[in-house]
């Protein structure tokens, strides 16, 4: 072994025992983690395991193990034979859509308009008063939503007839439903969502705003050319993460509110996995459709990490 190949293995040797003595060092921080791996361990990887249901015909009495594989006959079916499927996938594109271009820039708007409140006790009460609805479950809302809105007892609609126009089914018409999902959405999320952006914005170095102040930079000028730069790389982030669940318009929210009235313009992917799936017994159909939306998820967050990369900011690989 020459004297070069020897001094090499040293070094690995060196780093190697550098990285150990960091784990040994840090084991306590280690142990706090283990919970953590444990849950994903059962949860997140876990039903991993149940990912072949979509390539077999699965049989209840035989089994995951016995079932009889089938290929992409699953696949297939969604694909070319099932009428309603493309369908669907407009529905979910386009209330996913909706979320986005209206539902995602809300709480940046919402930060900004926090961080220009210059009274501390103000701030507070807005900021809680905009927490409280996140921590309320889509029944709950959904039965407040359905008494505010109902066209015959609905405030909205008392108020709609006061000034001389017909009730609105706001949950029973399909010209009015999408807007009302994404409406109730934004009013439920946009102040959790500002958390992030908030801490974002604390962050910021005050010397910047002083000096944009002596550059004669107005509050605008300020928000444009200083705000907005710092929130930019936490904006680009989590923009990668809303990508990347565009086929999950929101189950919970949907089959709350929907009703056979509107399915039309509001049956998505995931009410057509729990119709078929847990309601027709179609358990393999429905997997094949749930790892479609994760492979389609996995290019989507790898494509968009590419372009804002590009771009010149940090993704998230």
């Amino acid at each position: 072994m020459s004297s070069m190949e020897r001094a090499v293995n040293k070094k690995v040797a060196r780093k190697t025992g550098g990285i150990w003595s960091q784990y040994v060092k840090n084991r306590y921080m280690f142990y706090m983690l283990f919970p953590v791996l444990v849950w994903y361990g059962i949860f997140a990887y876990g039903p991993m395991y149940g990912v072949q249901l979509a390539f077999k015909d699965y049989m209840i009495r035989d089994g995951i193990w016995g079932s009889p594989w089938v290929g992409f006959k699953h696949f297939e079916y969604l694909f070319s034979l099932s009428p309603d499927f493309w369908h669907i996938i407009g529905n979910t594109l386009v209330i996913s859509a909706y979320h986005i271009v209206f539902g995602f820039p809300a709480p940046i708007i919402f930060a900004l308009l926090l961080n220009e409140i210059r009274i501390p006790i103000f701030k507070k009460i807005s900021q809680t008063i905009s927490y409280l609805p996140h921590f309320l479950s889509w029944i709950v809302i959904g039965g407040i939503l359905i008494t505010l809105l109902s066209p015959g007892t609905g405030v909205i609609n008392y108020l709609i007839k006061m000034l001389g126009f017909d009730p609105i089914y706001f949950l029973g018409t399909e010209k009015y439903f999408r807007f009302t999902l994404v409406t109730s959405a934004i009013w439920k999320e946009v102040g959790w969502g500002t958390i992030i952006y908030l801490a974002a914005l604390a962050g910021v170095d005050s010397q910047l705003y002083e000096a944009a102040v002596l550059d004669g930079a107005n509050r605008w000028k300020q928000t444009l050319h200083v705000t907005l730069p710092a929130l930019l790389p936490t904006i680009c982030i989590l923009l990668i993460m809303r990508v990347g669940g565009v086929l999950d318009a929101g189950f919970d929210q949907i089959y709350t509110l929907y009703s056979p009235a509107v399915y039309g313009v509001a049956d998505v992917l995931d009410t057509y996995v729990y119709r078929v799936g847990l309601q027709g017994m179609q358990f393999g159909l429905t997997t094949a459709v749930g790892l479609f939306k994760n492979v389609i998820g996995l290019v989507l967050v790898l494509s968009t990490n590419y372009v804002i990369k590009k771009m010149g900011q940090e993704g998230l690989l």
